[in-house]
């Protein structure tokens, strides 16, 4: 019996874009190499890859889920045994019944500016030409592109990566922001013209990082996946959803925040930085805090940090939920 235990295949549950099977696919391969168990996967197609399909935004709001909320009725239905998102899509509040099991290890948080080869030497958004256009829909994107550069003209492109690119080359855009780490995971870093750094543009909470979930009470896949918990990464990624979570910025408030470790080991440092912004660029509210960081244990969930709230109560006592109702007012959905 123990042994037609061990050889039953996960079942894992991903989106149906070339991103979402490359990401869950390498993650699928590496839990397979270290619990022994094979990986069967099984494809759905979510509300947020249809709109992204007829050239839609998905809503706005924390809640939207629009891109998760597929996956999780497959879990509570037990059709699949875990599943793998980009962990920015995933609400900061989760479904009923299911847990994020793991957090792995970080892709690159940052975004990657990439410019079109028909303007040579551009290597920043400052050096684009004037009134430029900058493919994004990003609310978040857009404030700091605009809080650097008033002129530019943000234009929405749907489709996938290669789709965007073609549509660059085209002429429809002169730059595109996309994340680097979506682009590292499909092997196309190459075509990065910068990553941009925290000062210049922000990423999204919990940026970069994967969120597994699975049902609460399967205790036998939350054991199998928490051999690929990244300790680091999970306690910064938690931070800055807390983040967005107390400022109620939702998935597309122009909320950017990361949290990293700092310091030698045995005398780390977790730091968090928030930035929220008016649509236009022309507010920013920005600020950091850090504190001591904890050391992984059996117990981590008791070691949760509590910056991400901290941080969220000083934005919010400068007028962040000012601009972040704003924000909501003028964003689709």
């Amino acid at each position: 019996m123990t042994t037609a235990i061990a050889a039953r295949p996960l079942r894992m549950g991903t989106r149906a874009s070339a991103l979402a099977r490359t990401q869950s696919g390498a993650f699928a391969a590496e839990l397979a190499l270290l619990s022994g168990r094979p990986v069967e996967t099984i494809v759905i197609r979510t509300h947020g890859d249809q709109l992204s399909s007829e050239g839609k935004a998905p809503p706005g709001g924390d809640a939207a889920g629009v891109f998760v909320r597929a996956l999780d009725e497959a879990l509570q239905r037990n059709e699949i045994d875990f599943a793998v998102h980009s962990l920015k899509d995933v609400p900061t509040i989760v479904a009923p019944g299911v847990v994020l099991a793991a957090v792995p290890e970080r892709a690159d948080p940052r975004d990657a500016f990439v410019v079109a080869s028909r303007h040579t030497g551009v290597t920043t958004v400052s050096a684009l030409p004037p009134g430029a256009r900058v493919a994004t829909s990003s609310p978040r994107r857009v404030s700091q592109l605009l809080r650097v550069r008033p002129d530019l003209v943000p234009v929405a492109m749907a489709g996938n990566v290669d789709t965007r690119l073609q549509r660059l080359e085209e002429g429809r855009a002169d730059a595109l922001i996309l994340a680097c780490a979506g682009l590292d995971r499909l092997g196309r870093g190459g075509v990065i013209t910068r990553r941009l750094e925290r000062d210049e543009m922000l990423g999204a909470p919990a940026q970069g990082a994967l969120g597994i979930s699975c049902r609460a009470d399967d205790f036998e896949t939350i054991a199998a996946l928490k051999r690929m918990e990244d300790f680091e990464t999970r306690v910064a990624a938690d931070a800055e959803r807390d983040l967005l979570h107390f400022l109620r910025g939702g998935c597309r408030a122009p909320v950017g925040a990361r949290g990293f470790f700092e310091g030698e080991e045995g005398n780390r440092t977790l730091r968090l930085v928030g930035r929220v912004l008016s649509l236009d660029g022309r507010e920013c509210l920005e600020d950091e805090l850090s504190e001591p960081a904890s050391q992984p244990s059996p117990s981590y969930p008791s070691q949760k940090s509590s910056l991400g709230r901290a941080l969220a109560e000083r934005l919010l006592g400068r007028g962040a939920a000012r601009l972040i109702d704003a924000a909501r007012e003028r964003t689709p959905g």
